[in-house]
């Protein structure tokens, strides 16, 4: 790896617009290089008594986040705040369980808090002698020619403006930063909502704050067109996450009593309904959040503005990747710092865009595709024997055949790579599944003659 010449303490500041999770590890890694570096953020600051946190979901950490925040030196602090899930467990509508394990015997996600996770990067970033932190700013808007910042103290009520050399857009999906660059000319955006929203709910700790559910796993309760997960906390108490029809004969528009709330959940999630005994209350309580994709281009503004996070590639949460992603996109960052130099900042843009936005495009597309994987198909018997021939033909082929949640999840393969991979072991599946009814024929000749056939074929086509 090429050294470079960290910058001098006089070069103008770095900006990064949003100190959310990808903004403060952002800013981490700037700072670190030696980049003076001020954040704003819209929000009030999270460690502060009073903050009301917004989202409550837990977030599932990969070997990509993991790897970015290891590239800072916090791996093991966060490893301390995480519980390992190293599978998933399907409850059908009787209570019955299925365990699918996610990849190898040492192989997991982990699921962990964001409002911890925010914290602690926030604290590291502001321990930078070289960082400022600017909590309730909010940006109402961006004159790009000027390199203007129109801000909003939300103490004070008062209107005043910054100069910026360099601006990142860490500021989520309905990002300010992307919003100027979307007036600019033929700049491309689109945005696709779910007819699903989302509802957070939460099974409580029990006795002594033990967990009532399996600790080390993912829980899923599939349900054809719908379903609901939960995630493990510390405290022994598991977030859970309801995805919903907003219309339709089972859906949020159905349920507009406690009454109803409690029928339908006792019908369809009868084993988790004595483990939620602030199920009404929450569902009424807490909001009924949205699932969009964003795409995007260009992420850039000449050499001033770059866009990083769900503020260029929003998904949708079913692969457990949207942070990862964001996470990712720090990392590849520092690494185009390192190639090119601290200063070439026309060439490290235009590569990060070229290089990232088809990996995240194809990393929508995974998201969608493991929503279908998730609600229904994870309770098919046929699918849940795929997945265990799948993982036979990856340990009889090992380095030919990685299941494509392997990819993802657990290597640093980009994401487009990864799909293009995923499809042609679909498509093999698709010809060898017909010949396989059970476990065991897998090792009968002519199914064996035929995985043969199968992988030397794939080798021709790599």
């Amino acid at each position: 790896m090429p050294t470079t010449a960290l910058p001098s303490p006089t070069d103008a500041p770095l900006t990064v617009m949003g100190a959310g999770l990808v903004g403060s590890l952002l800013s981490l890694y700037l700072a670190r290089r030696g980049h003076s570096v001020q954040v704003f953020e819209r929000r009030a600051d999270p460690r502060r008594a009073g903050f009301q946190e917004g989202r409550s979901i837990n977030l599932a950490l990969s070997d990509r986040g993991w790897r970015a925040l290891e590239g800072v030196g916090v791996g093991d602090d966060i490893r301390q705040v995480g519980i390992a899930m190293t599978g998933r467990v399907m409850h059908d509508v009787h209570g019955n369980l299925t365990r699918q394990p996610y990849g190898q015997a040492d192989q997991a996600i982990y699921s962990v808090n964001r409002g911890h996770l925010n914290r602690r990067l926030l604290d590291l970033a502001e321990a930078q002698p070289n960082v400022r932190l600017h909590f309730g700013r909010q940006c109402l808007g961006i004159d790009l020619r000027k390199q203007h910042l129109h801000l909003l103290d939300s103490a004070t009520h008062q209107e005043h403006t910054e100069p910026y050399t360099r601006l990142f857009g860490t500021d989520g999906a309905f990002s300010a930063v992307r919003g100027a660059l979307q007036k600019t000319d033929r700049y491309d955006y689109s945005q696709d909502y779910l007819e699903y929203g989302y509802k957070e709910l939460t099974i409580a700790a029990g006795p002594g704050g033990a967990w009532q559910l399996e600790k080390n796993a993912l829980h899923i309760w599939p349900r054809g067109q719908y379903l609901m997960i939960a995630l493990p906390n510390l405290d022994g108490s598991f977030n859970c996450t309801l995805f919903f029809p907003y219309e339709g004969e089972e859906s949020f528009a159905a349920l507009p009593t406690p009454a109803d709330v409690t029928a339908f959940f006792t019908r369809v999630f009868p084993d988790a309904v004595p483990l939620m005994p602030a199920l009404t209350e929450e569902f009424f309580a807490h909001p009924t959040g949205s699932l969009v994709t964003i795409k995007c281009f260009p992420w850039k503004y000449d050499d001033d503005v770059l866009l990083l996070g769900d503020a260029s590639h929003a998904i949708v949460p079913f692969y457990g990747q949207g942070m990862n992603a964001g996470f990712e996109d720090c990392s590849v960052l520092n690494e185009l710092l390192d190639q090119h130099g601290d200063a070439n900042w026309p060439a490290i843009f235009a590569e990060f865009q070229t290089q990232r936005k088809p990996n995240t495009d194809a990393m929508a597309d995974l998201a969608l595709y493991n929503f279908t994987e998730m609600r229904d198909r994870v309770a098919d018997p046929r699918f849940l024997l795929q997945k265990k021939i799948e993982a036979k033909i990856a340990a009889q082929f090992p380095g030919r055949w990685t299941p494509l949640y392997s990819q993802v999840t657990f290597s640093h393969t980009p994401y487009a790579e990864a799909w293009a991979a995923g499809q042609r072991q679909d498509a093999i599946m698709a010809r060898l599944m017909p010949h396989i009814q059970t476990e065991a024929d897998f090792d009968q000749p002519a199914v064996q003659e035929l995985v043969q056939q199968e992988m030397a074929g794939a080798a021709t086509a790599a």
